[in-house]
């Protein structure tokens, strides 16, 4: 509980005893935890994503199978591209900021630092339980951001400010990137619904 409270707090000596002595490549069955941990993360990305598709009120209304199927890509697109976007951006910021090669094994040690910092995502549970507004995704999302960039810099021994700027590239990115596939989707779904009604009259016609 002293770890846990003190990673909330963002205690540098915290990050360092978890990320160096804790869990490492040499102590652990690094890999096996590693995969545990990308399966969690991507789940708690997606139930992130079908609370904010409720909280617009599409998911509670949704009865056609079009309606369905167009939340189902918009989860797939945040959690998988957005998420692709967003490592690429924070593995090319640390290379642009820090000057470190980014080895395979650069990339799995920050990968796994990513994922243990988000560890905020978790009180996403407390929100099948008890109704908050989906305001305190956003609030939990900056917590992980700020969590992310107290851990880069017990990786990198780097400033504070560089890694803040590196991790909000990263979410920066990401945002945008699923912002601009929502409204591609959106768009093609509107041009497929527009032109359905012009295709049934001639098939009657004919």
């Amino acid at each position: 509980m002293i770890l846990v409270i003190d990673l909330i707090l963002h205690k540098p000596k915290a990050y360092r005893h978890l990320l160096h002595n804790v869990i490492n490549q040499e102590t652990m069955k690094f890999h096996g935890l590693l995969w545990k941990l990308a399966v969690i993360f991507l789940l708690f990305e997606s139930y992130r994503c079908l609370i904010l598709e409720s909280s617009k009120g599409k998911l509670g209304s949704s009865n056609s199978v079009s309606s369905l199927v167009s939340i189902c890509w918009k989860v797939l697109m945040d959690v998988i591209i957005g998420n692709l976007m967003f490592l690429l951006t924070f593995f090319f910021m640390v290379k642009m900021f820090f000057h470190v090669s980014i080895t395979i094994s650069r990339c799995i040690d920050l990968l796994l630092t990513l994922m243990i910092s988000s560890y905020f995502k978790i009180f996403l549970i407390a929100m099948m339980v008890w109704d908050f507004p989906s305001s305190v995704i956003f609030i939990i999302e900056l917590f992980c951001l700020s969590s992310n960039a107290a851990a880069l810099k017990v990786m990198t021994e780097s400033t504070m400010r560089r890694c803040v700027w590196t991790c909000f590239s990263a979410y920066a990115i990401k945002f945008i990137v699923t912002r601009i596939l929502e409204l591609i989707l959106l768009g093609q779904l509107m041009q497929g619904w527009s032109q359905m009604p012009f295709t049934f009259s001639k098939a009657t016609m004919i």
